[in-house]
């Protein structure tokens, strides 16, 4: 029996943790970007974050982007030239610094209310909010059915 590894999905989707209860039975696997490194938390029921390392990355070196339920994240470094007198000679480059763009596919009624950068880390907080014509309702038992014909017939007259 084959099994498939949804886990690139869960890194990249907001939203829809229910669905992947039945996509992992399913199959189909996807390769995961790596770069920048990032983690998705669920801090309650309705509320998410995306935190991202963008060690080197300024404010001005970053969008983000929602458009279609797509949240896209852009890293793009300009090459700085070094003033003269001033060269530099980088003997190991471990820390990347180059461009990229991430996206999230998120679920419906997931929309980005903040995002921060501290420290190196790009935090992105994401809020669902379902309409309440959508949200259960719930029906308490015990009380009167009402006849809607009863009542139509008794305002017509």
């Amino acid at each position: 029996m084959r099994h498939f590894d949804l886990s690139p999905l869960y890194r990249s989707t907001i939203g829809f943790d229910r669905l992947f209860n039945l996509l992992d039975q399913v199959g189909g696997s996807d390769v995961a970007q790596t770069y920048p490194p990032y983690n998705i938390e669920r801090q309650d029921e309705n509320h998410y974050r995306i935190t991202l390392a963008v060690a080197g990355f300024a404010e001005q070196d970053l969008a983000i982007e929602t458009k279609e339920s797509v949240l896209t994240v852009r890293g793009s470094k300009e090459q700085r030239t070094e003033s003269a007198g001033a060269a530099r000679e980088v003997l190991y480059q471990g820390i990347a610094g180059r461009n990229f763009e991430r996206r999230y596919q998120l679920a419906d009624h997931v929309q980005v209310v903040g995002a921060a950068l501290e420290n190196g880390l790009l935090h992105i907080d994401l809020v669902r909010e379902v309409p309440e014509a959508q949200k259960p309702r719930h029906i308490p038992i015990g009380g009167k059915v009402v006849d809607t014909h009863v009542v139509h017939h008794a305002q017509a007259a």
